[in-house]
């Protein structure tokens, strides 16, 4: 594999969040070892998803067309009027024209950029000491009490707290 360089780094990679489009996308900045993947993380996090880019392109859209309006022809007021509908198409329907065009632009959208962000995460390291709530049987003591009849669980055993265990995970998969 090559080194990766800073303009890699930003591209976003991967336009789907199946494995087999991401596999060569991460494997690569695994590869290029714990600061591509800082590098990496803070370019995602600066990246634009497509519903922030067309909440912000319906906002300039409504402002040139109120200011055009204003200064050129009040026949401009259509701009906002036609814009607005757009925005009611967006938030209607799970495909919108402007989410369309932004993701024929390169865009992608939150869901694909928090996949890609979980991955790296996960690949730096951050959830390997997570507390899990429900222990895996062991089915070594399930068959010694068949045997014996004795007592499988460990009495002296402290059950974690539910809610600690959940803020924990919740704390480290929010940064």
């Amino acid at each position: 594999m090559t080194p990766l360089e800073d303009k890699d780094l930003m591209t976003s990679g991967p336009y789907d969040c199946r494995p087999e489009d991401m596999t060569d996308h991460l494997a690569r900045l695994a590869a290029a070892g714990p600061e591509a993947i800082e590098k990496r993380l803070g370019w995602i996090n600066q990246e634009w998803s497509v519903g922030r880019a067309v909440k912000g392109g319906v906002a300039l859209l409504i402002l040139a067309g109120l200011a055009l309006s204003y200064f050129v022809s009040p026949w401009f007021l259509l701009l906002p009027l036609a814009t607005g509908l757009l925005l009611a198409q967006y938030l209607f329907s799970k495909r919108s024209v402007l989410g369309d065009l932004f993701c024929a632009l390169g865009l992608r959208t939150g869901e694909q950029i928090d996949c890609e962000k979980l991955a790296l995460r996960t690949l730096r390291g951050d959830f390997k000491h997570l507390p899990t709530v429900h222990e895996i049987e062991d089915r070594q003591p399930i068959e010694r009490l068949e045997d014996e009849g004795g007592i499988v669980v460990d009495p002296d055993y402290a059950k974690r707290d539910l809610r600690e265990a959940v803020r924990e995970v919740v704390d480290a998969t929010h940064k």
